[in-house]
């Protein structure tokens, strides 16, 4: 397979499962322009989309219910989706499966860390040299539940940095926790979060600098939850139940 001509230059939404899918509506009724969405497994049974991620072979949910919650909404978007279906390997009972183009996106891109579905989605959108990603529903951790946390962060944002570093934008949904991107503006650098007077990011003119919080516009800001090791005196125990 050959990178998607059609792709490069263009602004992609990666929609996934988390809370902060929820975000991805809000932007697309709110006029956030997409030149595609790829949805994540399962949220394709929901949203539009023009393509689907889904790196686990068909036979996991046609042959079994070792998806769960999913199963169902699975077997049917494998059957009846009109749109191509990214995967690890072909099955006749699917019409629209593509085979994932994983050796060319490893010789192209030299890195083989690839431990979940949407890391693979971020590394396709790399590969076709995709300008704007729009990432929503990715979450992995979530601050008001420190008890429960996903598989993967670390390796959608090892793909994520490589985007960024290859010059394109990316930007994460207000609400998700990958790249802190919940964290409040005051607390984003670490150390100087203690400060009397907080060193806060800034991109001005294109440019990421930093200034005093006392330098801007001074907001209300939520201080909880926090994350840890950022304060001191936080109380982990166990939960009260599961």
């Amino acid at each position: 397979m050959e990178p998607i001509k059609e792709l490069k230059g263009k602004t992609v939404a990666i929609v996934g499962m988390g809370a902060s899918w929820f975000d991805y509506n809000l932007a697309k009724s709110h006029g956030s322009h997409f030149d595609e969405v790829w949805a994540i497994n399962a949220v394709a049974s929901v949203i539009f989309h023009d393509r689907v991620f889904m790196m686990d072979p068909p036979s996991r949910f046609l042959d079994s219910d070792d998806a769960g919650g999913q199963t169902e909404g699975m077997r049917k978007l494998l059957v009846d989706n009109g749109k191509p279906i990214y995967t690890c390997e072909l099955d006749k009972r699917c019409k629209n499966l593509q085979l994932y183009p994983i050796n060319e996106v490893l010789k192209d891109l030299q890195s083989s860390y690839l431990n979940n579905t949407v890391a693979y989605a971020v590394a396709f959108a790399l590969w076709n040299q995709v300008d704007v990603l729009k990432v929503f529903g990715i979450d992995f951790t979530y601050k008001g539940n420190l008890y429960f946390a996903e598989a993967g962060r670390g390796c959608v944002e090892f793909w994520l940095s490589k985007c960024m570093m290859s010059g394109m934008t990316v930007e994460i949904a207000n609400s998700s926790t990958l790249l802190d991107a919940s964290v409040p503006l005051n607390e984003k650098l670490y150390g100087y979060h203690r400060l009397d007077d907080p060193v806060v990011p800034i991109i001005k003119d294109g440019v990421l600098s930093t200034k005093k919080e006392s330098e801007g516009q001074k907001k209300e800001i939520e201080k909880k939850p926090v994350l840890i090791g950022r304060h001191e005196n936080i109380k982990i125990g166990e939960p009260n139940k599961w």
